[in-house]
């Protein structure tokens, strides 16, 4: 089945903050989520997710935190998904089946967007979008 959720979107939220900072040193979980206006929970509950994954290294102690274990342009967004809700698939339906030829061939789309994506790409739209100029009527 499909899958990719909320939690995913948080992931690729918070790592966007880890890659826009450059690889400067660990960044405390409570940094990140303030800066992205994100619930610590949420963003602890995913970088564990992303820390197995080896996405993420954890440092302890005063000058601890988290930060990515790659250079930002070697982690895609299908990583970052695959990593929070595991693999994205078509149905589980029989063989042949119309629906879930069409199931599996949206997914493998899905999958394709996202791995052209890298969490450095996205760091980079974010600049990108900051520096837009805004228009007020």
């Amino acid at each position: 089945m499909i899958n990719v959720s909320d939690r995913s979107m948080v992931a690729v939220r918070a790592l966007a903050e880890l890659a826009a900072r450059g690889g400067r040193g660990p960044v405390p979980i409570l940094e990140v989520a303030e800066c992205r206006g994100i619930p610590a929970h949420q963003v602890e509950q995913v970088f564990a997710a992303l820390r197995r994954a080896g996405l993420l290294q954890s440092q302890r102690g005063v000058k601890g935190g988290y930060m990515l274990a790659r250079d930002p342009s070697e982690v895609t967004v299908l990583d970052v998904i695959e990593a929070v809700d595991g693999p994205i698939g078509g149905a589980a339906d029989p063989e042949g089946c119309a629906v879930a030829v069409i199931w599996s061939e949206g997914a493998d789309r899905l999958s394709d967007a996202f791995r052209e994506i890298t969490m450095k790409d996205v760091a980079e739209r974010e600049v990108q979008g900051a520096e837009a100029p805004m228009f007020y009527i």
